[in-house]
């Protein structure tokens, strides 16, 4: 059972990667199940930003993102003109700065 729980969490760890740190800033990456991939840039002196607070966001832009994509009326491959996802997006935003 423990090593289950084990294989979930780094199951769980491999879609989430701190790409490419340099002096300024920190790139992060998120893949999802479906090959959906992510990129965020945080600025490296937000120290208040921890793996547990980027992993938060991260999946807060993948369930928005699905809704995106389960909105019957959305075609694939069209920009993203969601109110409710630029929203969430801003706030996001705002709360890490």
């Amino acid at each position: 059972e423990i090593s289950a729980w084990g294989s979930l969490v780094a199951r769980r760890e491999r879609n989430l990667r701190q790409l490419y740190p340099t002096g300024t800033s920190k790139v992060y990456g998120y893949v999802t199940n479906s090959k959906v991939k992510f990129v965020m840039v945080v600025d490296s002196s937000n120290t208040a930003l921890r793996d547990n607070e980027i992993r938060s966001m991260f999946r807060k832009l993948h369930n928005s993102y699905t809704d995106v994509m389960c909105n019957p009326f959305y075609t694939p491959g069209d920009r993203i003109q969601s109110r409710a996802f630029d929203n969430m997006v801003t706030s996001m935003m705002i709360q890490v700065c």
